[in-house]
């Protein structure tokens, strides 16, 4: 038994309260308050030195095993040219000079001086060991010739394979990623999950809503992180990104969804979102529904009768009509009252889907960070979007209509950090769609916790609840909006116990797998 005092606690709860002192007992919170009961005299005391504590964190929305594999291999977002970016490759050739080939992560024609995306000549000229980079929306690729030469040609002969550019989109893409990571040594993703895992617990991240089931032949990414799952600190709900719902059910497994199979449409960074009316700079360019509207529903209506949660990808309008529209079929079809459907992104949501949604009962797993996106920029959103940038991601407007709204970090593409996030919830770029800091707390903790019915377990500080909490140097609520981002995570503690790395490597990460349960 631990009494934690001298803290200003944040319970976050619908009714938030603050206090003093909380005391766990075997992992759990079991009292808050201002005082300590006599009772728990004798108990170990914690003095936290005036800091401020709020449930531990949450990331509804990551390709969590893709984030850990481009976090171990290599990056390129900050290159500033091509030129960097070959010497990016080449220091990484250095460090692994047995390397056989490399996967890498983030390429953007935003922020580099040539203004375009490299192409298989460019990825040539770095490296002549097979090279694939991701697009940094995750939705393309490109690969050097080396890559290609050796790429099965089912994938060469797919429509959304370009020779010429060495780009892959789409079928292509999906096939292209799932060639690329059999390449990778199991001991090797093993090492680079326990990272993962480590970097987000040191963001204060105890709950990770995972998206899965792309990249991996033979769905071993599902099989792999149920198992490593019991062996790392953080909570993970997995959403199986596939259509095929029975495969969901076989694997004994309640949600559904995602990206990619799961994507109704595209992305803003191909410029194939789905919209009502035309791209700004291309008047003959609506984006695309990846789907009819027959193939969306009953995919729906199968999901659901199961009573399977659906999660699904839905940007630009007419793909957020798409999802509602399956969503209500599917109901009416089988009614369920807490079925928490959710739609990732949303992020064109007009006001008439809005309040569609929230009598739908849907939620919506929102990324904040994508507001303020340097690989995606507002320069960029303005050129393609016009006025309709100013209507992305109505926080505000959502939240007051009684929509539940999380926030996630959509890594690889953004980096997972809470603090950055609750900063950009509060200071959105259209300040009328700004929230409020405790419900910006709330996006990342108890609403979240809600979203994958969680909300019994953990996501607020209150008593019976799992003390998973986080320690931060200041108070989001006592310090202005615009400087929310200075805050740091001083300490995050899982089930009333300080963090500490305690798994290192693959073979520690086994061990601890076989030895506990899934939190």
């Amino acid at each position: 038994m631990t009494v934690f005092t001298n803290a200003d606690f944040i319970s976050c709860e619908e009714n938030n309260r603050s206090f003093s002192t909380m005391v766990v007992d075997k992992g759990r919170i079991v009292y808050t308050g201002d005082e300590i009961p006599s009772r728990y005299s004798k108990a170990k005391k914690v003095d936290l030195g005036g800091k401020c504590v709020v449930p531990a964190f949450a990331d509804t929305h990551i390709h969590f095993e893709s984030y850990a594999l481009f976090m171990s291999t290599l990056d390129v977002r900050d290159a500033v040219n091509f030129d960097d970016m070959r010497r990016m490759v080449q220091d990484y050739f250095k460090v692994n000079p047995k390397a056989k080939f490399l996967p890498a992560f983030g390429c953007t024609a935003h922020t580099v001086e040539e203004k375009r995306l490299p192409e298989r000549k460019d990825l040539d000229k770095m490296t002549n060991v097979p090279f694939m980079i991701v697009k940094y929306d995750g939705h393309a690729g490109v690969a050097n010739s080396a890559f290609i030469d050796s790429l099965p040609e089912e994938v060469k002969k797919d429509p959304g394979f370009n020779a010429e550019t060495g780009w892959m989109y789409q079928n292509a893409f999906y096939s292209g990623v799932n060639y690329m990571t059999s390449k990778v040594s199991p001991l090797k993703v093993l090492k680079s999950l326990a990272n993962a895992s480590d970097s987000m617990a040191r963001q204060g991240i105890a709950l990770i809503h995972n998206v899965e089931g792309v990249g991996y032949k033979n769905d071993v990414d599902i099989d792999t992180i149920k198992f490593v799952a019991r062996g790392l600190p953080q909570a993970f709900r997995i959403f199986f990104q596939t259509t095929e719902a029975d495969k969901v059910v076989k694997r004994k497994l309640p949600r559904i969804g995602g990206c990619f199979r799961l994507a109704l449409d595209g992305c803003f960074g191909s410029e194939d979102a789905a919209l009502s009316r035309p791209y700004e700079n291309n008047p003959d360019n609506k984006g695309f529904l990846l789907y009819t509207q027959e193939e969306v529903n009953d995919f729906c209506i199968k999901a659901n009768r199961l009573g399977l949660q659906i999660s699904m990808h839905a940007i630009g309008d007419i793909a957020v009509d798409q999802a509602l529209t399956a969503y209500e079929t599917a109901l009416k079809d089988f009614p369920r009252k807490d079925h928490r459907h959710i739609i990732i992104h949303a992020d064109l949501i007009p006001e008439e889907m809005q309040e569609r949604a929230a009598k739908l009962g849907i939620c919506i797993a929102a990324q904040p960070v994508f507001l303020y996106w340097k690989h995606e920029p507002a320069e960029y959103l303005e050129r393609i979007l016009g006025d309709r940038a100013n209507e992305m991601i109505p926080l505000k407007s959502m939240i007051d209509k009684g929509i539940i709204v999380s926030a996630g970090s959509d890594a690889p593409c953004t980096i997972p950090d809470p603090i950055s996030s609750i900063h950009f919830c509060c200071n959105h770029p259209n300040r009328e769609q700004s929230v409020n800091a405790l419900d910006a707390l709330r996006m990342h903790t108890s609403w979240a916790a809600y979203m994958s019915f969680d909300e019994n377990e953990r996501g607020a500080l209150k008593q019976g609840l799992i003390a998973d909490f986080v320690v931060l140097s200041e108070n989001p609520l006592k310090i202005p909006s615009d400087q929310i981002k200075r805050i740091k995570v001083e300490d995050t503690y899982f089930a009333g116990e300080k963090y500490k790395r305690n798994v290192s490597g693959p073979f520690s990460l086994i061990c601890r797998s076989l030895v506990r349960k899934a939190r």
